[in-house]
């Protein structure tokens, strides 16, 4: 990606000596991808928001825990929105 618009980027300057417009788009290119291009770009960058995926758990104790806590959260759905959860069971 970062390829891209720094090759457009080029090009809009070598426009830009005939059409001086050309390289204010060219700036505007810049600016927009380092606002807000760069970082989706990298896989390293802060996590998205919402739950993350837990890391494997660690001991069988852990891994109950966690499988409980699961299976509450999905009873909890079923009963909160019956619903579609019957509708998602017909489409399986």
């Amino acid at each position: 990606m970062g390829t891209v618009v720094l090759s457009g980027t080029v090009v809009l300057v070598v426009l830009g000596f005939g059409h001086p417009l050309y390289w204010l788009v060219a700036v505007a290119v810049l600016f927009l991808y380092v606002r807000y291009g760069l970082g989706a770009a990298e896989p390293s960058s802060s996590p998205a928001p919402g739950p993350a995926p837990a890391a494997a758990p660690t001991s069988y104790k852990a891994y109950r825990e966690r499988r409980d806590l699961q299976a509450k959260w999905e009873r909890r759905y079923r009963r909160e929105r019956p619903l579609r959860h019957r509708s998602d069971e017909s489409g399986k």
